[in-house]
Order: structure tokens, then C-alpha cells, then sequence
């Protein structure tokens, strides 16, 4: 079974096409306009991937090497993101669909997160625990199968990849600021400033960084009031400092929550989980304690089309493809759930 995959739900414009859940092609573009505003502009992101995605589409099948008739089905993002960039997409493969007489699988971007782990390892035993993790998301899920999983923490305001953004323009760096942070952290003394870690201590599984965000500005107005530039040293030592503060919680829920669930499994999804501290530390810790750790590629991590590709590839094969020829569905902003399932 061949599947093209198009994710347009924020600023990567992305198609690849999956086989029997191998990976094919997976190509991403990257809109680098955005840092000259400090943040996503919506609109200008949806002008691009309209001006991107056919290339994009075709690039991905020829990669493939694939004639779209030899395509078993799309698969396409439609929930959540940017209304604008997520139009463009599933409007696209709507004409797709119904130019080539495809089945048109809807996926939810965060499903996509979820079961993102699947593409580095193609056996992940279930029930399992993901933490999906970006600049819009901080999830922990209980995944019990292919159709069934349950929210049970989330964060309660900023998101971790937010959080970085935001702590990297407080200390001047350009957005996206979680790679800039990750770089200079490298070089720093992750124990030279004591940085809050939000709800550690709760007895819950939840999320906070917005008090880390405070911390770090009031910090810094203390301190650097009136300097032109943080002194290099310092500006090392304050992100390994920062970085250390979000990944320490990141960390400490998740192993909680596979400690309360008795679970074995742990993947972790979404951009920031591209961090290499957060990798690094998360892969001695199962060791330590023994459990497993499935991280996917950089390539994954990050909004790709891969995963839509594969999700709809196990949707269409477990329901009958008549079901998805229905054009119905709509772009949808909204988050997966605002609330933790019961």
C-alpha cells in the first residue's frame, strides 16, 4: 500500500509518500521568513505553502519514484494549526482526491506526533506513553492501540518549544530560538543558575513554563539593565540554565507517568524533541531504570508529512475505502482536546 501524505498545518510545507509504513520520500520546506518577524505570521504562511505545495507534492513522488496512479490513497492534516495553512493543504488534496479517484484520509496533526515513533521502529508494543512536545503542544498520552489513547497531562499554559521561543527573545536571540538555546547550552554550566521547574512537584502529570519565562526575564532585567549585550559566557550558561530547567520537568513527568502506569515504552514526538539534551538525557535514563526509549529522526520530529502518510496508511487498512471519499470534512483550528480525558 502506497500513501501520499501532505502536511501544511503551520510553516513547514511537507509531502512524502509511505509503503507498507517505509518511508519513501519525505520532503519539508521550511519557511525562514518568520524570523524576521520574531514569530509565525499566519497569512504569509499560507501564501507560501500555496505557492509551494504542488512542487512539494510532485517532488515527493518523483523522490518515490511514483506515478500517482500507483497510489493506494492521501492522506492530508486538517486538524489542528493555522486555518489558512491548513486550508491550503486540505483543499489541495481535496482536488487531489477527486481529480485522481483517491481515497482522502483526515488526520489529526497531534494523532500524527503520536504515532510518529512507528516510523523509526516499525514494532512498538502497546500500551506505551508519548509525549508529544513543540511550540504549540506539551502532551502526555496513554496510548493503548492504533484508535485509542487519552490525554493524561498537558500544560497549563506555554507550551516547552514556547517557552524556549520566548526565553529566546528575552535573551536576543533570533526565532526559533529552541535550536539557538540547544547550541549555546552545549558550551554552558546547566547548574550555575537556578531556574524554577513548574508543577515538579505536583501530584499530577500536568505542565508550566510561563513562571520559567518570568523567572528568566526578571533575571535578566536584574542583571543586564543596563548592558548592551549579555556577555557571552554568561548568555552559554544561562541557556544550558534554561534548557536544563524545561528538560528536567519534560523528563521527570514522563518517567512518573510510566512508573504509575507500569509501563515499559516511552516515545517522544514534536520539534523539541529534537533537543539533544532532552535525547541524551532521556537515553541514560531508560537505561538506568529500564525502560524503552523510541525517538524518532530529527526528520520526524519536526511537522513532516511522513507521519500523516503512515497514520492514513493504517486507518485505510483497517476501514473500507468507500468511507473516504467524503469531502466533508473542514479545516479545523482547534486543539486534539483542551481537557485531559477521563
Amino acid at each position: 500500500m502506497k500513501i501520499l501524505g501532505i502536511e501544511t498545518s503551520c510553516d513547514e510545507t511537507s509531502a512524502a509518500v509511505v509503503e507498507n509504513s517505509k518511508t519513501l520520500s519525505n520532503i519539508i520546506s521550511s519557511q525562514t521568513v518568520h524570523k524576521y518577524y520574531g514569530g509565525v505570521v499566519p497569512e504569509i504562511a499560507s501564501r507560501i505553502h500555496l505557492q509551494l505545495i504542488s512542487k512539494i507534492v510532485e517532488d515527493a513522488l518523483n523522490e518515490a519514484k511514483t506515478d500517482i496512479s500507483e497510489l493506494d490513497g492521501i492522506a492530508v492534516t486538517y486538524q489542528p494549526g493555522l486555518i489558512g495553512s491548513l486550508l491550503v493543504g486540505t483543499n489541495f488534496a481535496k482536488a487531489f482526491s477527486l481529480r485522481y479517484s483517491k481515497p482522502l484520509v483526515p488526520i489529526d496533526h497531534i494523532e500524527g506526533h503520536i504515532y510518529s515513533g512507528f516510523l523509526e521502529k516499525s514494532e512498538i508494543e502497546f500500551p506505551f506513553i508519548t509525549l508529544v512536545v513543540s511550540g504549540g503542544h506539551t502532551i502526555l498520552f496513554l496510548v493503548s492501540s492504533f484508535t485509542q489513547y487519552q490525554i493524561i497531562g498537558a500544560t497549563r499554559d506555554d507550551a516547552a518549544g514556547e517557552a524556549f521561543d520566548k526565553i529566546g527573545k528575552i535573551l536576543g536571540l533570533d526565532y526559533p530560538a529552541g535550536a539557538k538555546i540547544d547550541k549555546l547550552a552545549k558550551e554552558g554550566n546547566p547548574k550555575r543558575f537556578a531556574f524554577p521547574r513548574g508543577l515538579i512537584n505536583s501530584n499530577d502529570f500536568d505542565f508550566s513554563f510561563s513562571g520559567l519565562k518570568t523567572s528568566v526575564r526578571y533575571f535578566i532585567e536584574k542583571h543586564y539593565k543596563n548592558v548592551v549585550s549579555i556577555p557571552e559566557s554568561d548568555l552559554k550558561d544561562i541557556c544550558a540554565s534554561v534548557q536544563e530547567a524545561i528538560v528536567d520537568v519534560l523528563i521527570y513527568k514522563s518517567v512518573k507517568a510510566l512508573e504509575f502506569y507500569n509501563i515499559g515504552t516511552f516515545v517522544i514526538a514534536g520539534g523539541v524533541s529534537a533537543n539533544s539534551r532532552l535525547r541524551n538525557k532521556i537515553q541514560g535514563l531508560s537505561v538506568e531504570k529500564g525502560f524503552n526509549v523510541v525517538i524518532p529522526k530529527i526528520q520526524y520530529c519536526m511537522d513532516n508529512a511522513a507521519m500523516i502518510a503512515l497514520l492514513g496508511e493504517l486507518k485505510l487498512k483497517n476501514t473500507p475505502k468507500e468511507t473516504f471519499f467524503d469531502y466533508a470534512f473542514k479545516a479545523n483550528p482547534t486543539p486534539i482536546r483542551s481537557r485531559k480525558s477521563s
